[in-house]
Protein backbone atom coordinates (compact mmCIF):
# COMPACT_ATOMS: atom_id res chain seq x y z
CA UNK A 1 0.00 0.00 0.00
CA UNK A 2 1.29 3.47 -0.89
CA UNK A 3 0.97 6.78 1.46
CA UNK A 4 0.65 9.57 0.27
CA UNK A 5 3.32 12.71 1.62
CA UNK A 6 2.18 14.75 4.87
CA UNK A 7 2.23 18.38 4.15
CA UNK A 8 1.26 21.33 6.19
CA UNK A 9 -0.71 23.84 4.86
CA UNK A 10 0.74 27.19 3.80
CA UNK A 11 0.17 30.62 5.53
CA UNK A 12 -1.46 31.99 2.81
CA UNK A 13 -4.35 28.53 2.99
CA UNK A 14 -4.20 29.20 6.94
CA UNK A 15 -4.98 33.14 6.39
CA UNK A 16 -7.86 32.06 3.40
CA UNK A 17 -9.19 29.91 5.88
CA UNK A 18 -9.12 32.01 8.78
CA UNK A 19 -10.51 34.80 7.06
CA UNK A 20 -13.19 32.48 4.71
CA UNK A 21 -14.38 31.19 8.19
CA UNK A 22 -14.76 35.01 9.82
CA UNK A 23 -17.04 35.79 7.00
CA UNK A 24 -18.86 32.49 6.94
CA UNK A 25 -19.45 32.70 10.42
CA UNK A 26 -21.03 36.18 10.44
CA UNK A 27 -17.87 37.76 12.60
CA UNK A 28 -16.82 39.84 9.07
CA UNK A 29 -20.00 41.02 7.93
CA UNK A 30 -21.21 41.79 4.36
CA UNK A 31 -19.64 45.32 3.54
CA UNK A 32 -17.54 45.57 6.44
CA UNK A 33 -13.94 47.30 5.72
CA UNK A 34 -10.61 45.53 6.42
CA UNK A 35 -7.53 46.57 7.94
CA UNK A 36 -5.19 48.02 5.83
CA UNK A 37 -2.79 45.02 4.67
CA UNK A 38 0.11 46.52 6.33
CA UNK A 39 -2.02 46.36 9.99
CA UNK A 40 -3.48 43.08 8.71
CA UNK A 41 -0.28 41.21 8.35
CA UNK A 42 0.83 42.75 11.56
CA UNK A 43 -1.95 41.49 13.35
CA UNK A 44 -1.89 37.90 11.99
CA UNK A 45 2.11 37.97 12.29
CA UNK A 46 2.63 36.80 8.70
CA UNK A 47 4.50 38.71 5.44
CA UNK A 48 2.33 41.59 3.44
CA UNK A 49 3.16 38.98 0.23
CA UNK A 50 0.90 35.90 2.54
CA UNK A 51 -2.00 39.00 3.04
CA UNK A 52 -1.46 40.43 -0.57
CA UNK A 53 -1.91 37.03 -2.28
CA UNK A 54 -4.45 35.82 0.02
CA UNK A 55 -7.15 38.79 -0.56
CA UNK A 56 -6.23 38.11 -4.09
CA UNK A 57 -7.50 34.68 -3.88
CA UNK A 58 -10.80 35.76 -1.80
CA UNK A 59 -11.67 38.15 -4.06
CA UNK A 60 -11.65 36.07 -6.79
CA UNK A 61 -13.77 33.61 -4.44
CA UNK A 62 -16.07 36.16 -3.90
CA UNK A 63 -15.10 36.85 -0.39
CA UNK A 64 -13.75 39.96 -0.54
CA UNK A 65 -13.80 42.82 -3.00
CA UNK A 66 -10.98 45.31 -3.16
CA UNK A 67 -11.66 48.89 -4.18
CA UNK A 68 -8.88 51.10 -5.18
CA UNK A 69 -8.26 53.95 -3.32
CA UNK A 70 -10.89 53.01 -0.45
CA UNK A 71 -9.72 49.32 0.84
CA UNK A 72 -11.18 45.89 1.00
CA UNK A 73 -14.32 45.18 2.09
CA UNK A 74 -16.28 41.59 2.96
CA UNK A 75 -18.36 40.99 -0.75
CA UNK A 76 -21.55 39.61 -0.27
CA UNK A 77 -20.36 36.37 -1.50
CA UNK A 78 -23.91 34.91 -2.79
CA UNK A 79 -23.92 37.60 -5.36
CA UNK A 80 -19.64 37.57 -5.87
CA UNK A 81 -19.34 33.70 -5.51
CA UNK A 82 -18.09 31.10 -7.93
CA UNK A 83 -18.14 27.07 -7.32
CA UNK A 84 -14.99 27.70 -5.99
CA UNK A 85 -17.32 29.59 -3.08
CA UNK A 86 -19.47 26.51 -2.85
CA UNK A 87 -16.59 24.68 -1.65
CA UNK A 88 -15.57 26.92 1.28
CA UNK A 89 -19.18 26.56 2.26
CA UNK A 90 -19.07 22.86 2.22
CA UNK A 91 -15.80 22.50 3.77
CA UNK A 92 -16.70 25.11 7.03
CA UNK A 93 -19.79 23.32 7.08
CA UNK A 94 -17.50 20.00 7.72
CA UNK A 95 -18.64 18.55 4.31
CA UNK A 96 -21.89 19.29 3.68
CA UNK A 97 -23.77 21.80 1.84
CA UNK A 98 -26.67 23.67 3.25
CA UNK A 99 -29.99 23.34 2.29
CA UNK A 100 -30.18 26.32 -0.01
CA UNK A 101 -27.55 25.28 -1.88
CA UNK A 102 -28.95 21.85 -2.43
CA UNK A 103 -32.67 23.26 -3.70
CA UNK A 104 -30.25 25.29 -5.77
CA UNK A 105 -28.26 22.56 -7.44
CA UNK A 106 -31.34 20.07 -7.61
CA UNK A 107 -32.73 23.03 -9.90
CA UNK A 108 -29.83 23.92 -11.99
CA UNK A 109 -29.67 19.60 -12.89
CA UNK A 110 -33.56 20.14 -13.92
CA UNK A 111 -32.44 22.57 -16.49
CA UNK A 112 -29.15 20.97 -17.49
CA UNK A 113 -30.94 17.64 -17.76
CA UNK A 114 -33.63 18.55 -19.45
CA UNK A 115 -31.55 20.35 -22.35
CA UNK A 116 -29.59 17.67 -22.51
CA UNK A 117 -32.49 15.21 -22.57
CA UNK A 118 -34.09 17.67 -25.51
CA UNK A 119 -31.44 17.60 -27.44
CA UNK A 120 -29.64 13.92 -26.97
CA UNK A 121 -32.97 11.72 -27.10
CA UNK A 122 -34.73 12.22 -30.81
CA UNK A 123 -31.05 11.25 -32.49
CA UNK A 124 -29.19 9.05 -30.12
CA UNK A 125 -27.98 5.96 -31.71
CA UNK A 126 -28.04 2.37 -30.54
CA UNK A 127 -24.50 2.05 -29.54
CA UNK A 128 -25.13 5.43 -27.56
CA UNK A 129 -28.02 3.52 -25.76
CA UNK A 130 -26.10 0.69 -24.90
CA UNK A 131 -23.15 2.68 -23.63
CA UNK A 132 -25.74 4.21 -21.10
CA UNK A 133 -27.12 0.74 -20.20
CA UNK A 134 -23.28 -0.41 -19.43
CA UNK A 135 -23.04 2.56 -17.26
CA UNK A 136 -26.09 1.84 -15.63
CA UNK A 137 -24.74 -1.66 -15.29
CA UNK A 138 -22.23 -0.88 -12.86
CA UNK A 139 -24.29 1.15 -10.58
CA UNK A 140 -26.37 -1.87 -9.73
CA UNK A 141 -23.58 -3.81 -9.07
CA UNK A 142 -21.60 -1.09 -7.35
CA UNK A 143 -20.69 -3.07 -3.86
CA UNK A 144 -20.27 0.35 -2.31
CA UNK A 145 -21.28 4.15 -2.07
CA UNK A 146 -18.26 5.56 -3.62
CA UNK A 147 -18.23 2.89 -6.95
CA UNK A 148 -22.23 3.58 -7.53
CA UNK A 149 -21.88 7.33 -6.98
CA UNK A 150 -18.81 7.70 -9.44
CA UNK A 151 -20.85 5.32 -12.46
CA UNK A 152 -23.97 7.53 -11.55
CA UNK A 153 -22.44 10.68 -12.58
CA UNK A 154 -20.38 8.82 -15.47
CA UNK A 155 -24.02 7.89 -16.50
CA UNK A 156 -25.25 11.55 -15.85
CA UNK A 157 -21.78 13.25 -17.78
CA UNK A 158 -22.20 10.82 -20.81
CA UNK A 159 -25.75 11.75 -21.28
CA UNK A 160 -24.54 15.28 -21.22
CA UNK A 161 -21.64 14.75 -23.80
CA UNK A 162 -24.59 13.01 -26.02
CA UNK A 163 -26.31 16.37 -26.63
CA UNK A 164 -24.21 17.76 -28.79
CA UNK A 165 -23.79 20.85 -26.68
CA UNK A 166 -20.06 21.94 -25.33
CA UNK A 167 -21.27 23.92 -22.23
CA UNK A 168 -23.81 21.11 -20.68
CA UNK A 169 -20.63 18.49 -19.96
CA UNK A 170 -18.45 21.25 -18.70
CA UNK A 171 -21.03 22.63 -16.50
CA UNK A 172 -21.88 19.26 -14.72
CA UNK A 173 -18.03 18.48 -14.29
CA UNK A 174 -17.61 21.56 -12.75
CA UNK A 175 -20.83 20.75 -10.13
CA UNK A 176 -18.58 17.10 -9.21
CA UNK A 177 -17.70 17.64 -6.05
CA UNK A 178 -21.34 18.86 -4.73
CA UNK A 179 -23.18 16.05 -6.63
CA UNK A 180 -21.17 13.70 -4.94
CA UNK A 181 -21.97 14.72 -1.47
CA UNK A 182 -25.84 15.04 -2.26
CA UNK A 183 -25.62 11.10 -3.61
CA UNK A 184 -23.54 10.25 -0.87
CA UNK A 185 -25.99 11.42 1.26
CA UNK A 186 -28.90 10.15 -1.09
CA UNK A 187 -27.04 6.35 -0.86
CA UNK A 188 -27.36 6.85 2.83
CA UNK A 189 -30.63 7.61 3.41
CA UNK A 190 -32.14 5.23 0.78
CA UNK A 191 -29.86 3.12 -0.30
CA UNK A 192 -27.45 2.15 -3.99
CA UNK A 193 -30.35 0.21 -5.09
CA UNK A 194 -32.64 3.77 -5.13
CA UNK A 195 -30.03 5.70 -7.10
CA UNK A 196 -29.86 2.76 -9.66
CA UNK A 197 -33.49 2.73 -10.01
CA UNK A 198 -33.65 6.16 -10.56
CA UNK A 199 -31.34 6.36 -13.02
CA UNK A 200 -32.40 3.33 -14.98
CA UNK A 201 -35.49 4.71 -15.23
CA UNK A 202 -33.97 8.00 -17.08
CA UNK A 203 -32.22 5.32 -19.51
CA UNK A 204 -35.65 3.68 -20.27
CA UNK A 205 -37.02 6.86 -21.58
CA UNK A 206 -33.83 7.04 -23.59
CA UNK A 207 -33.73 3.72 -24.90
CA UNK A 208 -37.55 4.20 -25.81
CA UNK A 209 -36.54 7.79 -27.60
CA UNK A 210 -39.10 9.20 -24.92
CA UNK A 211 -38.48 12.79 -24.78
CA UNK A 212 -41.46 13.89 -23.07
CA UNK A 213 -41.00 10.78 -20.71
CA UNK A 214 -37.98 11.62 -19.81
CA UNK A 215 -38.81 15.59 -18.77
CA UNK A 216 -41.35 14.15 -16.71
CA UNK A 217 -39.31 11.57 -15.13
CA UNK A 218 -36.43 14.28 -14.45
CA UNK A 219 -38.85 16.94 -13.02
CA UNK A 220 -40.74 14.43 -10.60
CA UNK A 221 -37.54 12.95 -9.06
CA UNK A 222 -35.42 15.92 -8.63
CA UNK A 223 -38.65 17.82 -7.47
CA UNK A 224 -38.92 15.29 -5.05
CA UNK A 225 -36.15 15.98 -3.80
CA UNK A 226 -36.88 20.13 -3.85
CA UNK A 227 -39.73 19.58 -2.40
CA UNK A 228 -38.80 17.11 0.24
CA UNK A 229 -41.35 14.83 -0.15
CA UNK A 230 -38.15 12.65 -0.45
CA UNK A 231 -35.95 14.45 1.96
CA UNK A 232 -32.51 14.71 1.72
CA UNK A 233 -32.17 18.39 3.16
CA UNK A 234 -30.15 18.43 6.65
CA UNK A 235 -32.19 19.08 9.76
Amino acid sequence: MEFQKISSPSLRELFVEQLEHSILSGKLKIGERLPPERQLAEMMQVSRAVVNNGINELEKKGFLIVKPRSGTYVADYRRKGTLDTLMSIMKYNGGRIRNDEIRSIFEVRIALDSLAAQLCISKITDDDIRTLYEIIEQIKKASDTGTAIRAAFEFQHEFALMSGNTLIPLIFQSFRAPVFTMWERFCDLYGIRTLYESNYRLWTHIRDHDTEGALEWIHTSLNECISGSRQIYYD
